[in-house]
């Protein structure tokens, strides 16, 4: 099982490495820097070249960068528009230079401006992404769009509106999805049940298909299900419990997936007990 949580970068890169290796994870997810700024620095080539080998050195089988929460790749604003392209051109090229595969993005909110000019918007920016220098020199790094929970006016909450999105970029190749639960049980999909779950999964391939689902985030939930409230629990501790994510981890179009932890850090206890929770539920461990 390919599992792993968000680590902090705090210290360097090469820190979250050791961390890694600390809670024997073979999964890894950080931000590239400060997670509430627009400005990034240029990465040093010492330290990309640290991470790529202590990270060869390790059971890291999978990394992905996660997008600063200020992009919104939807705004009606031009100046946030094109801070939000840039910082995700910015994103793509730091993937590129640190050996990462995917960089996850949530997609935005529109607004107001009403969810077709929101969806178009979002096309607009991926596509000015991708035909950018800094993706042009990053091939094999692809993006990923992360399902909301549909808090006021964020866009994604369905599968409908990501395909929407998928099926009108350009280099289609170089987009896929990532799937949170908590995400996808605020905004109504019932995850609880063998048939609920199906079903979900039956709207998934048929919007999107789930070759394109690349990324699954483990996170229960604080409220109950279509809430729209993004607040996310302890494996077992919320409303989808740990029967709703022993069939997610076990389930036969799920379970080959990378699978990453962004459950609540109380404590230096939480990600190794949210990690203990998942493997014991997994029947193969």
């Amino acid at each position: 099982m390919l599992l792993g949580c968000h680590l902090s970068i705090s210290g360097g890169l090469e820190q979250t490495v050791a961390r890694a290796q600390e809670l024997q994870i073979n999964a890894l997810q950080i931000f590239s820097h400060n997670a509430r700024s627009w400005k990034m620095g240029a990465l040093k080539p010492e330290e990309a070249k640290k991470f790529i080998e202590q990270r060869q050195r390790t059971r890291i089988e999978y990394a992905v960068i996660h997008t600063i929460y200020l992009i919104n790749l939807a705004s009606p604003n031009p100046k946030n528009f094109q801070l939000s392209v840039q910082a995700l051109k910015d994103e793509v090229q730091r993937a590129g230079e640190l050996n990462i595969p995917h960089v996850n993005t949530h997609i935005g909110a529109h607004l107001g401006q009403g969810v077709e000019q929101g969806l178009e918007r979002i096309v607009e920016a991926i596509n000015a992404v991708l035909a950018s220098p800094p993706a042009q020199r990053a091939p094999d790094v692809k993006i990923l769009l992360e399902n909301s929970a549909g808090e006021g006016t964020e866009l994604g909450a369905t599968f409908a509106e990501l395909g929407f999105v998928l099926r009108h970029i350009t280099q289609k190749e170089r987009v896929g999805v990532c799937v949170d639960t908590c995400h996808a049980w605020a905004a109504g999909y019932d995850l609880t049940t063998p048939q609920g779950l199906e079903k979900m999964l039956a709207e998934l391939e048929r919007e999107i298909g789930l070759e394109r689902v690349l990324l699954l985030h483990l996170n229960d939930s604080k409220f109950p299900l279509g809430a729209r409230r993004d607040r996310h629990e302890h494996i077992g501790q919320g409303h989808i419990g740990a029967e709703g994510f022993r069939l997610i981890v076990n389930h036969r179009d799920l379970r080959e997936k990378p699978f990453i932890l962004e459950t609540p850090k109380d404590d230096e206890q939480s990600d190794p007990t949210n990690l203990a929770r998942i493997r014991a539920l997994r029947y193969d461990g």
